[in-house]
């Protein structure tokens, strides 16, 4: 209905979409935020630019959590890049710690209240202490299960420029997050003798399985392969084994195969080709983004996201706090650089969306600023400003 120009960006013409439909309808035209059409937003999925949008009431507010170890320094390069590129993203930042003393349920309910808002989150690795302090889920936990974040979803992209054993890799990995063996339930039954449950349900089962496949199919994808170890669990991955096999019947022109979590963990490492989505409970998920991670340049390249039915968190795909290079100006901000491109593309803004990530591509490709990770000497700082070197080099339609 509405084309695309110069003069007129995704959230003006949303509004003016549902003015007209208000004035057909013989009603008063309402009042529209930025926040409260996000959901609406996909409806445009078509719909992009090549030349910037106008920046009249066109600022997204978006919550951020730096969160542990080198969190707070990666999103400062965001920010950075960001105010760069002038991206037409507001954020509202708090500080959330389970070990730097900044964890009150006050400051989470603060947290909750401000991703419910916005509904778009940018967040670090919330680092859980290893000693059980008398509450046995972490931030991390409590706030997928407060916004039922079910979907994690990590990409594992080869990235031009940067050789390892298997280039050219391009593989999904969707886990499960709210349930299996992280549903936060132990107990000591006698003395001596410690009972945790891992909690698998047919409704949980079978809504990441959909996901998986839907995902499938809106991006192009030819395979879907549930992760499991059904032949040990028979009940539990059982469950989630039947659950994925129902959903697959659905989706005709996908192929469906699955396989046990130690053949998959191996078959990874030796051809990960054969690999396109994959799907799993939440303990193997954790395992095998980091172990994917791995194979493309680790930690600091994977970028992440979660969703739920209403809000969208983007982060690293590996979550790792690297708690040893605070402060040094060492970390790789790739991962989260590329994951803030995936936000924007969330939240229709495709030319930032292509602007961020082709620079940060193209410093990879470069190969002439890389942090220690990837083997370079280059600094943080030195990264994100080569980020900001390139932001402009790309046509203007």
């Amino acid at each position: 209905m509405w084309k695309k120009s110069r003069g007129l960006n995704t959230f003006q013409m949303l509004c003016m979409s549902f003015q007209l439909a208000g004035d057909q309808l013989g009603r008063q035209p309402c009042q529209m935020s930025q926040s409260s059409l996000l959901p609406y937003l996909h409806l445009l999925g078509g719909i992009s630019s090549f030349a910037p949008p106008a920046r009249a009431d066109a600022t997204f507010k978006v919550t951020m959590v730096p969160g542990d170890g080198v969190g707070p320094e990666l999103m400062t390069a965001v920010k950075e890049v960001f105010k760069a590129g002038d991206v037409p993203v507001e954020f509202e930042e708090f500080h959330l710690s389970e070990v730097q003393h900044m964890d009150s349920d006050e400051k989470l309910e603060q947290v909750l209240a401000s991703m419910k808002t916005n509904r778009v989150a940018m967040k670090g690795k919330i680092n859980t202490p290893m000693e059980f302090k008398g509450e046995l889920a972490g931030f991390e936990m409590k706030i997928r299960r407060r916004l039922d974040l079910f979907a994690n979803v990590v990409h594992v992209n080869s990235l031009p420029g940067y050789s390892t054993r298997h280039n050219n890799l391009d593989l999904v990995i969707i886990r499960e997050q709210t349930e299996g063996e992280y549903s936060s339930l132990e107990h000591e039954s006698v003395p001596g003798v410690i009972e945790c449950l891992k909690i698998i349900t047919r409704e949980k089962s079978r809504r990441i399985a959909k996901f998986a496949f839907d995902y499938a199919t809106k991006k192009g994808r030819s395979k879907v392969t549930a992760v499991h170890k059904a032949n040990i669990m028979k009940l539990a991955d059982g469950l989630f084994l039947q659950c994925c096999a129902e959903v697959a019947e659905l989706y005709p022109k996908i192929k469906y195969e699955n396989i046990i979590i130690d053949n998959c963990c191996m078959q990874l490492v030796q051809n990960p080709y054969q690999f396109d989505v994959l799907v799993m409970p939440n303990l193997y998920g954790n395992i095998i983004d980091n172990l994917a991670a791995g194979l493309v340049g680790g930690a600091g390249v994977v970028p992440g996201e979660s969703y739920s039915a209403e809000y969208a968190v983007f982060e690293t795909g590996a979550r790792h706090p690297f708690a040893q290079a605070v402060g040094r100006n060492i970390a790789n901000p790739t991962a989260m650089l590329l994951s803030a491109a995936n936000m924007l593309h969330h939240l229709n803004l495709e030319y930032h969306s292509n602007m961020v990530s082709d620079a940060v591509r193209k410093v990879i490709k470069q190969g002439k600023v890389r942090t220690r990770d990837l083997g370079g000497y280059s600094t943080t700082g030195d990264f994100v400003q080569a980020v900001v070197g390139n932001l402009r080099h790309r046509p203007v339609y």
